[in-house]
Order: structure tokens, then C-alpha cells, then sequence
């Protein structure tokens, strides 16, 4: 007997939620469907792919060039297709969820761009999931407003003040477990792309825009083939033009950095550029070398600024790789979440993100990510010095840069070491950031940081990789799994301290702290933290 075929629609297994019908349409749910049964396996080779080079970093301890593309990084010629009008001028983007608060407060930011996030900056509950797309349709439709319970109203500015929106799916490791295709929950990176492309594809071409998107955590130029695939795919099947699509990438993996001619050159035809992050890219570094010795340890990560030698490496290569074929080029984070009641912490860190862009600007980045709308005009006036009237300095070839292959993974060069300090905020930030994650919030301000999941990712492979190299602090003490042990259950008395007891019981305290300790402690070290969390995530 034959085996069914497959149901053409993907299905729901979830309680409803309010107007999940405008979102969940049979015709969005069959393109999903189709989506899944049609690139999914490519998906699965491509993850399978991830962890055998993995084990050959383990192997050999060091990355290259790969040289099976060398004709692709020597040939002159080719370019990726013109920026659209919308994402011609970048010089400012800020991040953020798209909660329907952050929806009318990003779109009337004054940035150029909005990266709408449906990834890190997202715990994936169903209702976040759902009803964030349903807040961009509503957006498009100026049909969206927000008020506080004191009765602060929020309503969109006119269309030609606001941002354009540039959304991020999640990543390829993450399943959608409320949508099943077949025998199987469908990949949340086709979840996120595809209803966000589906309502909004025509919505934004009648607007004179279009469907953009950043793609995250990539690691290799095949995977960038995948996505490109997806897009000719999708555009086909709703009779959108060819080139339509698209799409910035982050660098935010050591094994993208050796491929990012590579990656531009797969989505070419819909390649806006690429994007340079840090916590990612440490997280990225520690996950591929932790068991590459001790010229691999990285210092607390405050103190991995942009400016260390192989991060300075990285983001002049970025710029080179992007002007040189037609791409923006696009900074990094700031994260500061400026305070209403202290004017000294503002000034001291207003500073220090005026010296980041201004850096970036110099280096020939086209533009940089702000994480709170009072950053805006700090970075704006980064790039406007540098700028002035024209959109970009893609014409800034950067040929006077020169990486070799060594320089990216260098980490020794470092003049930094882990802290006993570093250790205590890392399982502060690791223990405060999963218990907002399980409660649905994926943005998070901490000790005024906006942290994202990249934030936790990266303090817990810290503590790994410092009990498993066994480093001793400057104060005398080893990492161990005690000493991690010790400052956990100190950190959670005081935030019960801090908060009092009824608001400790009601959170979820005892599994952030719980989970955080899994996945620093245990020898196996889980590829993503994201994946046992959102097993407890309701």
C-alpha cells in the first residue's frame, strides 16, 4: 500500500488566538506546506554539514579560505543586483521585536531601517510568532495603534517618516512545533519568511517597497544557495518579479567570515549585504574551538571590542568584501538602554557609542544598528559626517586591506583575560536573560544593555570554555563547576532579595537558573541554547 500523500496544508496544533485567521489563512498554510516538503531536507543535509565541519575544526584546530571557490573570490566582474530606492540609504537601523509597542515605536524611530525580529530579539512563543506578523499586516494597513494602562497612545507618524522594515526569520536549527507539515514540525526559519512574504510581498511592492529580509546565524556559502533557492521559489509562486526578494546576511559565525564573498555571490540577484555582529560571532568562535587549547579562551566579553585585532580583521574584511561587489556593508550594535534617573551613566555611554560609530564610519561602513531610539540621532550624526548628502560609500573599495586567513581566528593577540568579575556577570546576565526568554520576552534590558539570545548564548559558552581550559582569575580563584554553582545560587538569593518573594515565586527563576547550568555545565555543550529552552518555553 502506498504511503498518503502528503496534507497540502501545514497544520495548526495550538490553542486559537484572537484573529490568528487573518495570519493563518488555508492559502498561507499551503504555501507553508509547500515551503517545507519542497527545501526542509535540503535544510537537514545542510545542518548535518554544519556538525561534520565542525568536527574537521576540531580535527586541525585552524579554518581557511576555501579553495574550491578561489574563482569565485578572484573573478572582478561580477556585482550584486542595485539597491532598491528603500535600502539605498541605511545609515541608521534600529533592532527590536515586533511587538505591536515596538512595532509603532521602531517604524517612527527615525531610523532608516527597522530590523523587525522575528529571531533573537523573539522568544518563539505562538503568540509572539503570530501575532508579531499580524502586527506588521496591520502596520502596512495603518490600521495599528498601542496604549498604556496609564493611557499613553501610540500611532504611526506618516508613511514617508517611517522605517523600512527589513524582517529577520529564525534561524535554520529552530522548529516551529505548533506547525506540521507531513510527519513533522515545519523549520521556523520557513515559518517566519514564509507568512511575512506571503501577506506582505504585493503589500509592499503597491507601497513601492518590498520584501527584505536579514538572514541570520549562516554558516557557509551552501546555505546562502538554500535561501536564494527559497526566494526564486516563493516569487515564482505568487507571480512576483524575479529580484523582488531582498535579503542582508549576518556574519555572526567564524565559518561565514571565510565565505562571504561566497555567500554574496549565491544570493547575488538578491544580495542588499552584509551585516557584522559580535556576540554571535564570539558565541560562534567558542562553539567551533573549544577544544582548540588555551590561544583560544576569550576574555570577559566586554572586553572583545570591535577594536581587538581579529574583530578589527573581520569588520575591514566585511567592508572590502561588500564595496568591492556592489553590497552594503552594515555595523554592529549598540545595546545601551540610555537611564531616566541617571544622567552621568548616559553621558559616559552616549560617548562611547558616538566613538563606535564614528569608527565604523571611518571604516567605510554604510550605515549601523541601534538598539533604542535615543541612540538614533547619535549614530545618525556618525554617518552624516561622513556621508554627508550621498546615500552610501559603497566607492570606498577599502584596497587597502588585506586579511589573510590566520588574522580572523587570532584570538591570542588578545591583551585581555578572563575575570573573576566576568565569570558573576556572565551568570547574572545568563540567569536574568533565560527567565524573561521563558516568560516570551527576547529582548531584555539588563544593567542597561539590551540583551538579545546571542547575550546568553555567548555567557554560557564563556563558563564552558573557562571550567573546561581551567582558568584561574586574577583573584586566585579556577573556574570550576563549583565556584559556577556557588555564584548561581548567590545571584538567585539576591534577585530574590531584590524583587521579594511573591514576584520570585511567580517567575521562572528556579528554571532560568536551572537551564543556564545545563548547558555551561554539562561536558557535552549543546550547539544551541535555544533548543533545550524552548522545550520549557509555553
Amino acid at each position: 500500500m502506498s504511503a498518503p500523500a502528503p496534507s497540502p496544508l501545514a497544520i495548526v496544533d495550538a490553542e486559537p488566538l484572537e484573529r490568528q485567521g487573518e495570519v493563518l489563512t488555508d492559502s498561507a498554510l499551503a504555501f507553508l506546506a509547500e515551503l517545507h516538503h519542497r527545501f526542509t531536507p535540503r535544510r537537514d543535509e545542510l545542518l548535518a554539514r554544519r556538525a561534520e565541519r565542525r568536527a574537521e575544526i576540531a580535527r586541525t584546530g585552524t579554518l581557511d579560505f576555501l579553495p574550491q571557490t578561489a574563482h569565485i573570490r578572484e573573478d572582478p566582474d561580477w556585482r550584486v543586483a542595485p539597491a532598491p530606492a528603500a535600502l539605498d540609504d541605511r545609515r541608521v537601523e534600529i533592532t527590536g521585536p515586533t511587538d505591536r509597542k515596538m512595532t509603532i515605536n521602531a517604524l517612527n524611530s527615525g531610523a532608516r531601517v527597522w530590523l523587525a525580529d522575528f529571531e533573537d530579539a523573539s522568544a518563539p512563543t505562538w503568540e509572539n510568532v503570530v501575532l508579531g506578523q499580524l502586527n506588521l499586516i496591520d502596520a502596512y494597513e495603518r490600521r495599528i495603534d498601542f496604549a498604556t494602562p496609564g493611557g499613553k497612545a501610540y500611532t504611526l507618524r506618516p508613511a514617508e517618516e517611517l522605517a523600512t522594515v527589513v524582517a529577520r526569520p529564525r534561524g535554520w536549527h529552530l522548529d516551529e512545533r505548533h506547525l506540521r507539515a507531513g510527519d513533522r514540525a515545519v523549520p521556523g526559519a520557513l515559518v517566519d519568511f514564509g507568512l511575512y512574504f506571503f501577506h506582505n510581498a504585493r503589500r509592499l511592492l503597491d507601497q513601492g517597497k518590498g520584501p527584505y529580509f536579514y538572514l541570520p546565524k549562516t554558516e557557509s556559502h551552501l546555505e546562502a544557495r538554500l535561501w536564494n533557492d527559497i526566494f526564486v521559489f516563493a516569487q515564482d509562486h505568487l507571480g512576483i518579479p524575479q529580484g523582488t526578494i531582498r535579503a542582508t546576511v549576518l556574519i555572526e559565525t567564524i565559518t561565514a567570515a571565510y565565505e562571504m564573498e561566497e555567500i554574496l555571490y549565491e544570493l547575488r540577484d538578491h544580495a542588499s549585504g552584509l551585516n557584522a555582529g559580535r556576540w554571535d560571532y564570539l558565541f560562534s568562535i567558542v562553539k567551533n574551538f573549544r577544544d582548540a587549547g588555551p590561544g583560544f579562551v576569550l576574555p570577559d566579553r566586554n572586553a572583545v571590542t570591535m577594536t581587538a585585532p581579529f574583530m578589527r580583521a573581520y569588520t575591514e574584511l566585511l567592508v572590502r568584501t561588500c564595496h568591492k561587489r556592489g553590497a552594503h556593508a552594515i555595523g554592529g550594535m549598540a545595546a545601551f538602554i540610555p537611564s531616566r534617573r541617571d544622567p552621568e551613566v548616559n553621558a559616559v555611554a552616549f560617548d562611547k557609542v558616538r566613538a563606535d560609530k564614528d569608527r565604523e564610519a571611518n571604516d567605510g561602513f554604510d550605515g549601523s544598528w541601534v538598539a533604542h531610539p535615543d541612540l538614533v540621532p547619535i549614530a545618525r550624526a556618525s554617518f552624516d559626517a561622513v556621508l554627508g548628502d550621498k546615500p552610501h560609500q559603497k566607492d570606498r573599495l577599502r584596497e587597502d586591506v588585506h586579511v589573510t586567513a590566520a588574522e580572523l581566528i587570532d584570538i591570542a593577540s588578545l591583551d585581555a583575560k578572563p575575570t573573576s568579575a566576568g565569570l558573576r556577570n556572565a551568570v547574572q546576565v545568563g540567569i536574568r536573560y533565560i527567565e524573561a526568554w521563558l516568560r516570551g520576552l527576547g529582548a531584555v534590558a539588563i544593567f542597561n544593555l539590551m540583551e538579545d539570545a546571542a547575550t546568553a548564548e555567548i555567557s554560557r559558552s564563556q563558563i564552558w570554555q573557562w571550567i573546561n581550559a581551567g582558568v584561574v582569575f586574577e583573584n586566585g580563584e579556577k573556574a570550576t563547576a563549583g565556584l559556577v554553582r556557588a555564584i548561581a545560587a548567590e545571584e538567585l538569593a539576591a534577585i530574590r532579595e531584590e524583587i521579594g518573594a511573591d514576584a520570585f515565586a511567580a517567575g521562572n527563576w528556579e528554571q532560568a537558573h536551572d537551564l543556564l547550568l545545563r548547558v555551561a555545565l554539562d561536558e557535552d555543550y549543546a550547539e544551541f541554547l535555544t533548543l533545550p529552552a524552548y522545550e520549557l518555553l509555553r
